[in-house]
């Protein structure tokens, strides 16, 4: 696949492909580029008024739905008005970002990041005729989902940790939902993806010095946002991929380049700590999957 691009996404016309935070970075691209493969596009994000001028950019294949990941509520709602999609594409997070709660008191990059996908994902499954790809990082390397303390409340808050942990658990959960889906059968299948070192806005965030350079690195070394999408694009579109694997750029160990299958740190198939984090998610959110 080397070389893969937006030219190779297969046509998509008649298929429907909803991106949560896709108002901006590697959301409003991976929405732009289904709709000019032919898709229609939901944009389910929480700042409406940012995803409604992606839209108006997209054009007629473009609607926007109104979901804030850090809140159950929110999400319960929008699944409630989906009536069906091929693709969900788990795409919105915050990183690095300072200590915060989301409205059911999760810590809020856990909350945002993995819970908030994870009841996403639970509650429209039975919608998603085709696959659903969950957005991991890189940095999930620096992760270790720590089962007695999800949400921070007793431990002293690192902001990079907290981050790593929640996209650690984006890939166990990716990983996860892939096998439970196979064990039962489904023709929805489960990939995970990461856009390498992308500009997005997701950078200086965090509120320290840390920005500066952060903002410095985006303008001298990171691919852009359109670039950054390819991986998560090729998971959602192409007919080659596999089931339960991680996708993302295949260049400077995986910072940059075209698509392709991704290295991961072995701690994600650590299975007693996959099926805790499942329990865990289940009971936090209130809501369970039926797979």
């Amino acid at each position: 696949m080397s070389g893969w691009s937006t030219s190779d996404i297969p046509d998509q016309s008649g298929r429907t492909v909803v991106v949560t935070g896709a108002n901006s970075g590697l959301g409003a691209q991976t929405a732009k580029a289904l709709a000019a493969a032919g898709a229609q596009v939901i944009l389910a994000c929480r700042n409406a008024q940012k995803a409604e001028a992606v839209a108006r950019e997209i054009g007629p294949a473009a609607t926007v739905a109104q979901l804030d990941l850090a809140d159950l509520e929110s999400v319960r709602a929008f699944a409630d008005g989906l009536s069906g999609a091929d693709v969900l594409i788990n795409n919105a997070g915050v990183m690095a970002i300072p200590f915060g709660r989301t409205a059911q008191g999760f810590e809020m990059q856990m909350g945002t990041n993995h819970l908030g996908h994870f009841a996403l994902t639970a509650l429209v499954l039975p919608k998603i005729s085709d696959r659903v790809v969950t957005l991991s990082s890189s940095m999930h390397q620096i992760g270790r989902i720590d089962l007695g303390d999800l949400n921070w409340d007793k431990r002293r808050y690192r902001r990079w940790r907290a981050y790593g942990d929640s996209k650690m658990a984006n890939l166990m959960f990716g990983k996860e939902l892939a096998e439970r889906l196979a064990a039962t059968g489904s023709a929805t299948s489960s990939l995970i993806a990461h856009p390498g070192y992308a500009a997005t806005e997701l950078q200086g965030k965090s509120g320290t010095v840390e920005d500066v350079f952060m903002n410095v690195a985006n303008k001298v070394f990171a691919q852009s946002a359109a670039a950054g999408a390819l991986p998560s694009l090729y998971a959602a579109t192409s007919p080659d991929v596999t089931n339960g694997t991680f996708y993302g750029p295949t260049q400077m160990f995986g910072a940059r380049g075209a698509p392709g299958i991704s290295g991961y740190h072995k701690r994600a198939d650590d299975q007693a700590v996959r099926d805790g984090l499942w329990t865990a998610s289940e009971k936090l959110t209130g809501i369970g999957f039926q797979v």
